[in-house]
């Protein structure tokens, strides 16, 4: 799968292209896509151009051993991950999956449930999948270059296989490569998400954005002087934003902004996006309390998507917070 042959918008596959050429790959991918969209085979196309030895002109040759074992999802280096139905594993469905794939790279969710003989409700990718793919990790690259992981619906990993792969997600080995595929990014578990590089796919795909980011500093402010009074009243304020979708926002936003506190204290200061604010913060929170919050921040979307009580979720949100910082 060449890059002219996706159907992605160009300025997504030049940027896509400008980070093999340049050397500063992402660890970590996430796609996000209308069902049916171009996600799959971008990411196909994407790791023909990383794994191609003889690229140019901004795509991948389409002829060498490595492009042609990649667009036959034969390579030894890469491995898929995706929702199954247990005892079956992704290991022991790859072949019903590489013929899919070959069918329709713009397959959709229920026409893969459809070749893999399954129903789509009992379908998750479970801690079984994690453990096969941390076992895959400990391994070198039999070729010598990346190794890389594709995993497609990370919403329907359960929790305990979210948290065997947030290690690996977070703290890659050299030239390890993950690409989540996600049709609801809203439901990929926080402390996934923000761990990703996210490259939106379609038009057709709400993506909310937290609007009031003041919110977050108030509640910051109030956190490092430890006035747990003045984060109460601003964890109310949250817990009175007009829907589910904003407090699930807040979340998201929030967690982006723990992961900028992380690496200023790591003192990569000139990341693009770090400023004065993220700085002053770093300076006052422990080191532990980024990883910290991001868990805590996942815990309140997760209850959020319960439908538990927004005033509850936001007063339990603080008092943790508060203790963590």
């Amino acid at each position: 799968m060449r890059f002219a042959d996706t159907g992605c918008r160009p300025e997504v596959l030049k940027t896509l292209a400008g980070m093999v050429d340049s050397g500063r790959i992402p660890h970590a991918l996430m796609f996000s896509e209308p069902d049916g969209g171009s996600a799959f085979a971008t990411a196909l196309a994407f790791l023909q151009y990383l794994y191609c030895g003889s690229r140019s002109g901004g795509d991948s040759c389409g002829e060498c051993p490595s492009c042609n074992r990649i667009t036959k999802l034969i390579h030894p280096d890469v491995h898929f991950i995706f929702p199954a139905t247990a005892p079956k594993t992704s290991l022991s469905l790859i072949t019903e999956f590489r013929a899919l794939v070959q069918q329709n790279p713009h397959f959709k969710e229920a026409e893969l449930y459809e070749a893999l003989g399954m129903e789509s409700k009992s379908a998750i990718i479970a801690v079984a999948e994690a453990k096969e793919v941390l076992s895959t990790l400990a391994l070198s690259a039999l070729e010598g270059g990346y190794r890389s992981v594709v995993i497609y619906l990370p919403e329907k990993m359960n929790q305990e296989a979210a948290n065997r792969l947030l290690k690996a997600i977070e703290e890659p080995e050299e030239k390890t490569q993950f690409i989540l595929i996600t049709h609801s990014p809203e439901k990929v578990l926080t402390t996934i998400a923000s761990r990703c590089q996210h490259i939106q796919l379609g038009g057709e795909m709400p993506a909310p954005e937290f609007q009031d980011p003041e919110l977050l500093d108030r509640l910051m402010e109030a956190l490092l002087a430890h006035d747990l009074f003045a984060a109460l009243g601003v964890g109310e304020e949250i817990a009175s934003l007009p829907s589910r979708e904003n407090a699930k926002a807040f979340c998201k936003f929030a967690a982006d902004a723990m992961r900028k506190l992380f690496l200023a204290q790591q003192g990569i200061s000139l990341q693009a996006g770090i400023g004065d604010k993220e700085l002053k913060w770093a300076k006052g929170a422990r080191k532990t309390f980024p990883r910290a919050a991001l868990a805590a921040l996942d815990r309140a979307s997760r209850l959020i998507e319960r439908n538990v009580n927004m005033k509850i979720v936001f007063t339990d949100l603080v008092d943790r917070l508060i203790g963590l910082i």
